[in-house]
C-alpha cells in the first residue's frame, strides 16, 4: 500500500530533524544544544526545508520570532510565545558563544536587547553544513573543529571593535556593549562626573549585556549598600566623596527617567546608605528630554549631554544635593 503524502512529509521532517541533531552532536555541542529545539533552531537559521538538500542551506538574518515562525511553517511544530527565552538561552545564545552564529552582523552597533536583534549562520559553519551527508563532511568537520577556537577569537575580536570604551575618573577603562544608552553612559562618566562630582568614584555601571560590567562592591559595602542582581539598579552610581553624596543616575534614551515612582524605588533600595542620595536623569539632548519632562520627579536633577556644563534642577531649596528624606544614614 503506497505511503500517502502527509505521511511522506512527516517522515521527511523527522529524518531532517534527526540529521540536524546528528550535525550538532558532531559539532561537539552538549545535550541542551543538540536537542529537538536546538535542532529546529539550526534548521531555521539555515532556511532548510525538510525536502531540500543540505547543500541548499542558506544564511538568512532571523530574530527569535521569525525562527519560531519558520519552525511552525516548515516543520509543523508550534512553540508558544513564552518559549522565546528557551530558544534564546538554550540554543541561540550558546550557538553565538561557540561561533556557530553571528549576532547582528548587519548592524554590529545594534543594542544587545534590541527587539530588532537578528542572527545569522557564520560563513565557515555554513560551508561546512552544506557538506553534511556527503563524503566531504568528515574531513571538513575535522578541519572546522581544529580551527574553531581561532575562529571564535576572531569573531570576539571583531565584536570588541564595536564596543564603547569608557574612561573612568581614575584613568582605568571599561568596555560597554554597542548601541542603546551606552554612548550616553560614556558621556555621563567622562563629562558629568568631572564637572559635577570631581574626584568621585564610579561604583557601578550597568550594561545590557552584562548587568555588573563595572562594580565596586567593597566601595558600596562601605556605604552600607549591597546590590542584588534581581534589583532594579540605576544605570550609573557615583560616590562624590567630597560631599559624601551617592549620585544615582538613570541614562534615558527611550524610557526610564527618575519619576516619582522611580525616586521612591531608589530611596527604598538605598535606604541603609551612609551617604546622602542625589537623583539624576541624564538625556542625550533637549529633544529627548521634552518627551519626559512632565514625568521628572521633584527634588531631582536633569543633565543633558549636549549641554554638559549645565544642570536642570527640579524644585527644592538646594541645587544638586540630598534632601532631608534621603540624607546620609548615621
Amino acid at each position: 500500500m503506497p505511503i500517502n503524502k502527509p505521511n511522506r512529509k512527516a517522515t521527511s521532517r523527522k529524518k531532517r530533524l534527526a540529521e540536524a541533531i546528528l550535525a550538532l552532536t558532531s559539532l561537539k555541542f552538549g545535550p541542551k544544544q543538540r536537542n529537538e529545539t536546538a535542532a529546529y533552531t539550526l534548521l531555521a537559521l539555515l532556511d532548510l526545508q525538510s525536502d531540500a538538500a543540505w547543500s541548499d542551506a542558506q544564511a538568512p538574518l532571523r530574530g527569535i520570532t521569525p525562527i519560531i515562525d519558520f519552525i511552525a511553517t516548515a516543520y509543523g511544530n508550534r512553540y508558544a510565545p513564552n518559549t522565546r527565552e528557551t530558544i534564546r538561552d538554550d540554543a541561540v545564545k550558546f550557538f553565538v558563544e561557540e561561533g556557530l552564529l553571528l549576532r547582528n552582523p548587519d548592524e554590529p552597533h545594534r543594542p544587545t536587547n534590541s527587539g530588532k536583534t537578528v542572527y545569522q549562520i557564520e560563513p565557515t559553519a555554513l560551508a561546512l553544513l552544506r557538506k553534511f551527508g556527503t563524503a566531504a563532511w568528515t574531513p571538513a568537520l575535522q578541519n572546522y573543529l581544529v580551527s574553531r577556537e581561532s575562529l571564535k577569537h576572531e569573531i570576539a575580536r571583531k565584536r570588541d571593535l564595536t564596543r564603547v570604551p569608557v574612561t573612568l575618573p581614575d584613568g582605568s577603562e571599561v568596555a560597554l556593549s554597542p548601541g542603546g544608552q551606552n554612548p550616553l553612559i560614556k558621556s555621563i562618566i567622562e563629562h558629568f562626573c568631572p564637572i559635577f562630582a570631581p574626584g568621585g568614584v564610579v561604583l557601578y555601571i550597568g550594561d545590557t549585556q552584562n548587568k555588573f560590567v563595572h562594580l565596586e562592591a567593597a566601595g558600596l559595602a562601605a556605604l552600607g549598600v549591597s546590590l542584588d542582581s534581581a534589583s532594579k539598579i540605576p544605570d550609573v552610581i557615583v560616590h562624590y566623596r567630597a560631599k559624601n553624596w551617592l549620585i544615582l543616575i538613570e541614562a534615558v534614551t527611550s524610557a526610564g527617567p527618575v519619576d516619582g515612582k522611580r525616586r521612591k524605588e531608589l530611596k527604598t533600595l538605598f535606604a541603609l546608605c551612609k551617604a546622602g542620595l542625589v537623583f539624576v536623569t541624564a538625556f542625550e539632548n533637549r529633544r529627548t528630554m521634552q518627551a519626559f519632562v512632565s514625568h521628572i520627579a521633584w527634588e531631582s536633577e536633569v543633565w543633558i549631554a549636549d549641554d554638559p556644563d549645565h544642570m536642570i534642577h527640579f524644585n527644592g531649596e538646594r541645587f544638586l544635593g540630598p534632601y532631608p528624606d534621603v540624607t546620609a544614614q548615621s
